[in-house]
């Protein structure tokens, strides 16, 4: 009767951390968006940018561009996908993670730096089927779109995102929400794998260190920055190739792979090498403090969350034990 009760007692505790786990994740993720979105559509724009004789525009004259030709509004073009997809994604990145962590606990609720990185991988393989790879085609498309916000009279193909993923279901069908997908799960992969092994072991460093569990904001900040840019550098090429793929609306009956490889050579051929990683620069502009962002709001929602039920888990995993006893 003792076990039975013990059991179901530690079966609440799970429960109620992925509650909150999915619900600091979602709200965090929320604040990423509104904060990093205008970053993006720069990247996925420089991404876009073919060779036409001319030096191809840097980060900050293709934001000006953007704004002087489209209004300032375009820089957010797309955010409706990206905050439709965005909450439940960083839910299920966050609630996914801990759940793949806690197979690898040992009886110390000790982890290391290798199972943290698989935790990671799961986690980026997982919001990406789910939601990650079908709100990317949806907000490379209207991010894509060179139409002026400032004219009203200057109708787009894709309103919204909305009608921009009932326009993609209609012409093309709904596997073309998953154009890609191959590619963004390893990019969400390489991503997640990295972010989180280097955020948990400086966290888990600081822990130490300052002899504290729950560090300062500006702190939180100072590591989700440092782990946000290493990801971006590890799979530039990817992410160029899947904004290509994402954005054509021709059929094909190719594989996905021959097409990826297509797409990588005549890239290569046409512009160069470097032409890989078009965009890395806002890239990791965008991604930085929008993991900067998420982790310190994630960590502030989740500490609200959790302070009076004594529920919270650390995701530097150094004191497990102790905080849920």
């Amino acid at each position: 009767m003792a076990a039975a009760t013990a059991t179901d007692s530690k079966t609440t505790k799970q429960a109620k951390r992925g509650a909150v786990d999915f619900v600091a994740g979602g709200v965090a993720g929320l604040f990423e968006a509104l904060c990093c979105h205008p970053l993006d559509t720069i990247k996925v724009r420089m991404q876009l940018y073919r060779k036409s004789g001319q030096k191809p525009p840097g980060f900050i004259r293709t934001g000006i561009n953007i704004v002087e030709k489209e209004g300032f509004l375009s820089l957010y073009k797309g955010l409706g996908a990206v905050v439709i997809g965005i909450v439940p994604k960083m839910a299920i990145r966050f609630s996914s993670y801990e759940f793949y962590r806690s197979f690898f606990y040992d009886k110390d609720g000790k982890i290391t730096s290798g199972q943290t990185f698989l935790a990671g991988v799961g986690a980026g393989i997982t919001e990406s089927i789910c939601v990650v790879n079908p709100m990317e085609v949806v907000k490379i498309r209207l991010q894509a779109q060179h139409h002026s916000m400032k004219d009203p009279l200057d109708i787009p193909k894709y309103r919204n995102a909305p009608h921009a993923a009932y326009v993609i279901v209609k012409e093309e069908g709904f596997k073309t929400l998953y154009r890609g997908v191959s590619l963004t799960c390893a990019r969400q992969a390489t991503n997640q794998g990295v972010n989180f092994t280097v955020y948990s072991k400086l966290k888990e460093y600081l822990q130490k260190r300052e002899n504290t569990e729950i560090l300062p904001a500006w702190q939180t900040s100072c590591i989700g920055l440092i782990s946000g840019a290493l990801g971006p550098l590890s799979n530039a090429p990817l992410d160029t190739i899947k904004t290509r793929l994402q954005k054509s609306s021709y059929a094909s009956n190719e594989s996905g792979l021959v097409r990826i490889v297509k797409i990588a050579k005549q890239l290569v051929k046409e512009e160069g090498v470097h032409a890989l990683y078009k965009g890395i620069t806002p890239r990791i502009m965008r991604v930085a403090p929008g993991q900067a962002v998420t982790f310190t709001v994630y960590e502030y929602v989740k500490d609200l969350l959790t302070k009076d039920s004594g529920a919270g888990v650390s995701l530097s995993g150094s004191n497990e034990k102790k905080k849920l006893n």
